[in-house]
């Protein structure tokens, strides 16, 4: 029997009954432990947690990352700032030398631009104040409603809502559904602000794989980034990773608007993804197509 790849789950956040702490992850979490090989066996051992903090404010597990056993992280950057200190980016970024996979992912303007230090991963995503967008006829608020929430922000629907997937040829196999009509993931839960990635078009390692797009001003967004792995001029084994641009994709909330969410949303949400069942199948789709790219 193989062993199961070993997932961290992490938010930069410490947990809060009334935020999106690690517990609003659950169906994720869910999802993740439910897959099995052919012969019944679990794929994967997954650990869910919160940002925690020791002297002197450095979490004790992300800060010695590569020294632990796990495979992957998967980071749900939800601090705007403050949620990663230096040690905890050191150990991010010999985790991803020594091979380790990383999924990110955070929301609109400035939330989760404490990733800015880590390798590769604080060049594809873009905020406000740091590593904008090098196209700056982005740098202006899609959103038309949520209006105390400045740029990027892209209203791809409602939370509750599903938004259509629209692949970059050549489609990478993150994309493929067998099970769906097409072959291919054509939904992703929505939301009324997602933030800003993209890719610089030099990097070889790095590309755009699928866009959103706005449904107020009917511009495309960039979805998801797929970084290759590579080894680095010192001979390192560059994990692969993954950004997507929200939280919102992999949270309870968006899966299920039944399981609720903190006090502070205010915007309406919709029922999309319980009326078409596809859209649920299609991003666990991608949890499972994301788990095993980022293994190997």
């Amino acid at each position: 029997m193989a062993t199961p790849i070993r997932i961290l789950l992490q938010t930069t956040i410490a947990t809060n009954e009334d935020d999106w702490s690690i517990f609003r992850f659950s169906l994720l979490q869910d999802y993740l432990n439910s897959i099995q090989d052919e012969s019944g066996n679990p794929l994967f051992t997954v650990v869910a947690r919160d940002r925690l903090s020791d002297t002197p404010d450095d979490d004790p597990i992300l800060s010695t990352l590569d020294q632990s056993d796990f495979d992957q992280l998967w980071l749900f950057a939800l601090d705007t700032g403050d949620g990663l200190t230096d040690k905890d980016i050191a150990g991010i970024n010999a985790f991803r030398k020594r091979g380790g996979g990383i999924l990110t992912t955070r929301d609109h303007q400035d939330m989760g631009c404490s990733m800015c230090g880590l390798i590769d991963i604080g060049d594809v995503h873009y905020f406000n104040t740091k590593n904008p967008d090098p196209d700056d006829s982005r740098w202006s608020r899609d959103d038309p409603h949520t209006t105390y929430i400045s740029w990027p922000n892209y209203h791809s629907g409602a939370n509750g809502d599903y938004q259509k997937v629209l692949p970059v040829e050549p489609v990478h196999e993150l994309l493929y559904n067998p099970n769906s009509p097409s072959g291919l993931i054509e939904f992703f839960p929505a939301h009324p602000h997602e933030g800003g990635i993209g890719a610089k078009p030099n990097n070889l390692n790095s590309r755009v794989i699928a866009l959103g797009k706005s449904l107020f001003t009917s511009r495309n967004f960039n979805l998801i980034v797929a970084i290759e792995h590579y080894k680095d001029t010192d001979e390192n084994y560059i994990g692969r990773a993954i950004a997507t641009s929200s939280f919102h994709h992999f949270v309870d909330y968006n899966w299920d608007i039944e399981k609720g969410c903190p006090s502070f949303v205010d915007e309406p949400s919709g029922n999309g993804m319980k009326t078409e069942p596809r859209a649920l199948e299609d991003i666990q789709a991608f949890v499972r197509n994301a788990a095993l790219w980022l293994a190997r």
